[in-house]
């Protein structure tokens, strides 16, 4: 299908599922499992070769799909992702909220795309539900409730709010349309002293709706059943009827006679849907979303939603109290030894890595990347699409306008004349960087200097005046050698620059400019 090649890492309890889904469209282009007994029916059955994991990364596979252990997952993504490989994983997308985030960031940095196995949006029922829903057939939601309940399979690494209510969180927030306000969960370890094996989570959401999900592998019989009830209707989706009873509408109504509620019952509606195993729908839906290069429906903020309600559900049952969640999902990503302190300001799309500090009311723009080791503030003003490497330091008083490179170690000094003994914070000058400049690797830049546009210095320079934009600066104190372009190419004598072909001239003040292509010879 599509001539998408797809390995699958997991050939095991649910792993196999979707070996063969895949091996049905056409995709699976090998598998992989720690276990070789595991890994080698697999091959048998679906006639594809077994892989270590160095040789799926390093293989021509367009996608990876994941369905190893949950504390697995962070890890598996992360290489799979770096190697280049679109990304399908099981649910949880992690064990930990700092992982996701970073995993969500790394997908938009390779430009892979990352979607997480939360089954039941997928699944015919459901997508007939959220259509109903759209076209205001149950009119404003109220009260959502989920039971998924079973004997078993009972785990050692997860609870059951890990293991089960996933799918659950998924669908209600895609109900909702939104993250819930608070959180609290309770429940009760009987099988082991550490791991929940029944618990009960309520979430609540600005719009008033109110939601529980009760899941359990310590209950008597199975249940997977979701009730949405709303102002002018209810239905139920029941994953254990049949396919032509698996979703019934309920058209019930509550009318207010002399101001109090009276209901009004209306005969129960089986909704017919399109028969289609919701695996095979999820399976198809990640190959397109790599073949027409759109966003998966479940994608790693998706993901990363579910994840940050499972975590608040387990800070409440640990704490016994409601979990506020802040319902805004970061739009960017900082790395948990980071520390960005109150007041500073970071744009979408940004990436700040290990032990960076961003120091009070310092400005980030968009789609930055600040390597490890970065300090940057009190009062500094970063602009869109820098790169700052590993150790720089930018002080108050400095200021990067867009698109500016700093390379490993580069220094920015704040005053003249430092002494320990003395302040001097009356004495610091600014140093203003502006679009394009690219600043080389130990490079040196004296406070109270303009580096000017698209100017190069070059590694160890030491910059100890205003540069001209374009300027190419080496040395100590620097010095101009020639030009760069927009591009950072040095110019040669025709100053055209050998990868964009633009045309440059020096004006008669010594300034270089772009000029049309048929009139770029140098003025004097």
């Amino acid at each position: 299908m599509d001539n998408i090649k797809i390995s699958v890492i997991g050939c095991g309890y649910w792993g196999k599922n979707l070996v063969r889904n895949f091996s049905q469209l056409g995709a699976l282009y090998s598998v992989c499992d720690a276990s070789p007994e595991l890994a080698t029916k697999a091959s048998q059955d679906y006639s594809v070769p077994i892989h270590t994991l160095d040789q799926v990364l390093q293989s021509d596979v367009d996608g990876v799909v994941i369905a190893a252990p949950a504390a697995q997952h962070y890890t598996l993504t992360k290489q799979a992702l770096k190697a280049g490989k679109h990304v399908f994983v099981e649910k949880p997308l992690s064990l930990n909220v700092n992982e996701a985030q970073e995993l969500c960031a790394l997908s938009k940095e390779v430009d892979r795309k990352l979607m997480v196995g939360h089954l039941l949006q997928y699944h015919p029922a459901f997508l007939e539900l959220k259509r109903l829903i759209s076209k205001g057939q149950l009119g404003r939601l109220q009260y959502v409730y989920s039971n998924r309940l079973n004997l078993g399979k009972f785990r050692n690494e997860e609870n059951i709010l890990w293991s089960f209510a996933p799918h659950d969180i998924s669908m209600i927030l895609a109900l909702a349309d939104d993250l819930p306000e608070s959180v609290y969960a309770t429940g009760a370890c009987h099988l082991n002293p550490r791991i929940h094996d029944v618990t009960t989570t309520h979430l609540t959401f600005k719009s008033g709706i109110e939601a529980h999900i009760f899941v359990s592998w310590l209950h008597p019989f199975k249940e997977q059943k979701l009730v949405v009830v709303g102002d002018r209707g209810m239905a139920v989706f029941d994953d254990g009827c049949d396919w032509g009873e698996k979703l019934k509408l309920y058209p019930h109504k509550v009318n207010w006679v002399d101001g109090l509620p009276q209901p009004e019952k209306a005969d129960m509606v089986n909704v017919p849907l399109d028969v289609s195993e919701p695996l095979k729908l999820e399976c198809q839906h990640f190959i397109e979303s790599i073949s027409k290069k759109t966003e998966p429906r479940t994608n790693g903020e998706e993901g990363l939603r579910v994840l940050q309600v499972l975590d608040a559900a387990q800070q409440s049952l640990q704490s016994k109290n409601t979990v506020s969640l802040d319902k805004k999902i970061p739009t960017h990503f900082s790395h948990e030894t980071a520390v960005i302190d109150s007041g500073c300001t970071v744009g979408e799309g940004t990436k700040i890595w290990h032990f960076s500090h961003i120091l009070g009311n310092t400005k980030i723009g968009s789609n930055c990347t600040i390597a490890q080791n970065v300090m940057i503030g009190p009062d500094v003003v970063v602009g869109d699409r820098c790169k700052i490497q590993n150790n720089v330091s930018l002080y108050k008083g400095v200021t990067l306008a867009d698109g500016v490179f700093c390379g490993p170690s580069c220094v920015f000094t704040n005053v003249n004349t430092p002494r320990a003994d003395i302040e001097r914070k009356d004495a610091f000058l600014g140093t203003y960087v502006e679009t394009g400049v690219t600043i080389g690797a130990n490079a040196t830049i004296i406070c109270g200097n303009r580096l000017g546009a698209y100017s190069l210095i070059g590694a160890a320079a030491v910059i100890t005046k205003d540069v001209p934009p374009h300027a190419l600066m080496v040395g100590n104190p620097a010095k101009q050698v020639g030009w760069v372009s927009h591009a950072g190419e040095k110019l040669a004598e025709d100053l055209i620059c050998p990868r964009e072909n633009r045309h440059y001239a020096v004006t008669t003040d010594g300034a270089l400019k772009e000029v049309k292509n048929e009139n770029h010879a140098k003025t004097s």
